[in-house]
């Protein structure tokens, strides 16, 4: 097998990492639990942008990069498909399928946080599953509403916030719970795909709820795409 940088931060990545014997890197950003139990080695830090990137790609001998950042990356994927471009090594990509509205859903999408604060006006008790964003808004928190923040990130309550530091997958029967619980009027989400966060949004669909989706940005080119890990491991077991 090729010398592999994967780029990791979702689920899918760790998957990948898995499979990964120690001459490969993981390279993480450094939010979340850095992982111990792998062979190869793993990295947590930015590069420096692309150039930075680029240099490591070539100092360190590597032969791919696999792009399985989170699909609201874009940054971090412009710079891996420019790195390998300059370093002259294929770059592939984990692209999962978004989410598509079923029968009964009430999405309404926005491109921006100030799209998605538009849309929010009129709601009072928004759960945000969008990550860390929120965190830096929760001084602008409009006095009808009281919002409740989940993401990786332990930060202190405020009086009309509460935040979740918690990491999926989330069960259907966690989240009716939930949603039980704290009485959402509105739902704000990334629209990730996969799996293990979908299940807040069949909630959203069985109490009549709204989503506010944020819309996916679009992502740099690269050599190859996939959309499940199956088949990346499958292609990269060829190319060995």
């Amino acid at each position: 097998m090729k010398r592999v940088l994967l780029l990791g931060g979702t689920g899918d990545a760790l998957r990948i990492a898995k499979q990964l014997g120690p001459e490969h890197v993981y390279s993480l950003a450094g939010l979340g639990k850095v992982p111990d139990d792998l062979s190869c080695w793993v990295r947590v830090g930015g590069f420096g942008g692309s150039e930075g990137m680029a240099r490591y790609i070539q100092d360190e001998g590597i032969d791919l990069v696999i792009d399985a950042t989170h699909p609201y990356a874009a940054q971090i994927s412009a710079n891996a498909a420019r790195a390998s471009r300059t370093a002259h090594v294929p770059c592939w990509a984990l692209r999962r399928a978004g989410w598509q509205p079923q029968a009964g859903d009430d999405w309404r999408m926005v491109d921006d946080w100030a799209g998605l604060t538009a849309a929010l006006a009129s709601f009072k008790r928004p759960l945000f599953t969008l990550g860390r964003e929120p965190l830096a808004h929760l001084d602008e928190i409009p006095p009808q509403q009281f919002w409740t923040v989940r993401c990786l990130d332990a930060h202190e309550a405020t009086p009309r916030a509460r935040i979740l530091a918690t990491r999926g997958p989330f069960t259907l029967e966690g989240e009716r719970a939930l949603f039980s619980a704290e009485s959402f009027d509105v739902v704000v989400s990334k629209n990730s795909g996969g799996s293990a966060t979908e299940a807040k949004l069949e909630v959203a669909r069985e109490r009549g709820l709204p989503v506010v989706m944020l819309r996916r940005p679009e992502l740099a080119a690269v050599d190859r795409e996939f959309a499940n890990v199956a088949d990346l491991l499958e292609a990269l077991q060829v190319s060995a």
